[in-house]
């Protein structure tokens, strides 16, 4: 149906790269979820033991990061479903509610973790500043590894991105904690624990309401963050022969595609051969503005156009 996404001959663009299965990108995918759920277990589980609440709050970011990882696996794997009569665009909006999901989730966690941090702050207990460390330490391994595995193809997909950001982010909270856990061995202060768990706390607030805020805007069919519908007007109207486009609406097909449906006002003189050349660098320019799928209805400015018909 969108034969013309395919037909720029001597464009070698990047639009369709999510077209060639990027095998790689697969793996580092599965093999940062498998060790990153590992550690979120192994930190949670001595976060627990020894009572630290920075532990556990870094588990829950990291288990944040684990689920954001499966959600950029599946919005991945989405793409590739085909659509049928009855699913128009197969699964790929399942990404936008996993995200929603995740985020709710998330932020419920977020305040069970700070509400037992401040409970840690009015009264701090002992706690084995070299266990902190040494699981923090793991997790900056982790952590690393993992990102290192998406650097080659972060600039490609807004959704192995934010992966990279993630995990090196966490890898510099884990660095924190081992630093936190040093000074709680030497210097016996049991309150920092609580400090650095409501630190991450609030970095973790700030991140997971942007994503609780565009998941939202996106699963309500909002303009996407990145995209001015002004500017796509003015992009249209800079084309000889455009006078206006109007009606647009632009909405999320997944976390990674989005969709437009417009108005094309044409000027009066302008033949068909023309409107055709016209629509094809108009659709052109739409998917340099990561606009993927464009649906465009001309008419021409005299059409006199009543307006219950045009909307």
């Amino acid at each position: 149906m969108h034969a013309h996404s395919h037909d720029h001959a001597g464009h070698d663009h990047s639009h369709h790269h999510h077209a060639q299965p990027l095998t790689h990108v697969n793996t580092a995918f599965i093999v940062g979820i498998s060790m990153n759920f590992i550690f979120v277990i192994v930190e949670a589980i001595a976060g627990l033991y020894i009572h630290s609440v920075s532990l556990l709050s870094d588990a829950g970011h990291n288990l944040a990061d684990v689920a954001g990882l499966g959600l950029s696996l599946l919005a991945f794997r989405l793409l590739k479903v085909k659509s049928t009569n009855q699913y128009t665009y197969g699964y790929r909006k399942t990404s936008v509610l996993v995200a929603l999901f995740n985020s709710v989730v998330l932020l419920l966690s977020i305040g069970a973790i700070a509400y037992e941090a401040v409970l840690r702050l009015i009264h701090p207990e002992p706690l084995p500043g070299l266990t902190i460390a040494i699981v923090a330490g793991i997790g900056i391994f982790i952590n690393a590894i993992s990102a290192l595995m998406f650097l080659r193809d972060k600039d490609k997909d807004m959704n192995i991105k934010s992966a990279y950001l993630h995990l090196m982010f966490d890898a510099l909270v884990s660095f924190g904690l081992v630093v936190g856990g040093v000074i709680i061995y030497y210097t016996h202060w049991f309150w920092l624990d609580s400090v650095l768990s409501i630190a991450i706390v609030l970095i973790l607030i700030s991140s997971t309401w942007n994503l609780l805020k565009e998941s939202f805007r996106l699963s309500v069919d909002g303009v996407p963050d990145d995209i001015d519908i002004e500017d796509l007007r003015k992009m249209a109207i800079k084309i000889p022969g455009v006078k206006d486009l109007h009606h647009i609406h632009v909405w999320a097909i997944s976390t990674t595609e989005n969709a437009l449906t417009a108005h094309l006002v044409l000027e009066d003189q302008v033949q068909v051969a023309e409107e055709n050349k016209i629509k094809h660098q108009l659709k052109h320019n739409f998917e340099h503005q990561k606009i993927q799928h464009s649906t465009l209805e001309t008419e021409r400015e005299n059409d006199g156009c009543n307006t219950t018909l045009c909307d």
